[in-house]
């Protein structure tokens, strides 16, 4: 038996926000993102209130591979018997044009079904090929080194 966790990678996905109050008698919700607030440089990771990372443009990276990474890799409370866990990434490679639909290179979550890879990884695991024999892990992230900055055991 082996743990795969296949997602796509490579499109900012939405991972926190910054609110602000706002008046009660405009809304029911006294918060609402605050659509001004905005990284210093061009290249930071919040823009007009939502921080985004690295992910499939709904689910990050870091929560798709955390537990193939760290939770169940190796001999952990959270996998006892040692089974081996790999995890497969899809980099996001868009259409190139709008005839060619959703894309046979997406990672995007709706379209990551259509990913030729992915599909070739799941009809080899069901026939049988081991994580070695279809190369191991292929990660185009930090998942890795993210993972290690989570202490499992923290307790508040």
């Amino acid at each position: 038996m082996e743990i795969y966790s296949m997602y796509g990678v490579g499109i900012p996905t939405e991972r926190a926000y910054v609110y602000k109050l706002t008046p009660a008698a405009e809304c029911c919700i006294p918060f609402q993102i605050d659509t001004s607030a905005k990284d210093k440089s061009e290249d930071g990771c919040l823009k007009d209130g939502v921080y985004t990372v690295d992910g499939d443009e709904t689910i990050s990276a870091l929560s798709a591979g955390y537990m193939c990474a760290k939770g169940w890799r190796g001999n952990t409370r959270f996998n006892p018997s040692g089974i081996k866990t790999y995890i497969r990434e899809y980099d996001h490679n868009p259409p190139s044009n709008f005839l060619e639909g959703r894309g046979t290179q997406s990672g995007a979550h709706v379209d990551i079904m259509g990913n030729f890879q992915l599909i070739e990884d799941v009809i080899r695991v069901v026939a049988g090929a081991t994580g070695e024999e279809q190369g191991g892990d292929q990660v185009y992230t930090g998942i890795f080194e993210w993972s290690e900055k989570i202490n499992l055991l923290a307790t508040n």
